[in-house]
């Protein structure tokens, strides 16, 4: 007992907390799952993709990131738009600009990534239609 509780104590415990929530998923029996845009989630992508994998959980993110290492699919803020717009804003900042008066800016573009061959892994057939909507297809 000692030593799987040592094994465990060198597991960082974001790494322990990740793995005890897919341990509660699974009990659950949950059907699928989303997670949102989170800067601690986004570090954390590779074992989340792999877990939702690993326990056969079809999962959609809000940052490609995940579908980039594994992940079903990723719905959400195209980054590199995001950022343009970041350094448009900071631009008329830096001219002189005040926040208080510039219009508050939203997303402007969504991307749908959609990895199929984790579709595949997990038994899933992608319809035409989705796939067709989709900005990238990880194959």
């Amino acid at each position: 007992m000692r030593s799987a509780s040592k094994s465990n104590s060198s597991t960082p415990a974001p790494s322990r907390e990740i793995e005890a929530a897919f341990a509660n998923l699974v009990r659950d029996r949950a059907d699928a799952l989303f997670v949102d845009a989170d800067l601690f989630f986004t570090t954390q992508a590779a074992q989340i993709a792999t877990l939702a994998a690993h326990y056969r959980i079809p999962a959609a993110y809000a940052n490609r990131a995940y579908a980039e290492v594994g992940g079903l699919m990723s719905y959400g803020p195209d980054e590199p738009e995001t950022c343009r717009q970041v350094g448009i804003y900071t631009g008329q900042i830096l001219k002189g600009g005040k926040p208080a008066d510039m219009p508050v800016q939203q997303v402007t573009k969504i991307e749908l990534v959609i990895n199929l061959k984790t579709a595949k892994a997990l038994g899933l057939d992608v319809p035409l239609g989705l796939s067709a909507a989709a900005d990238e297809l990880i194959e």
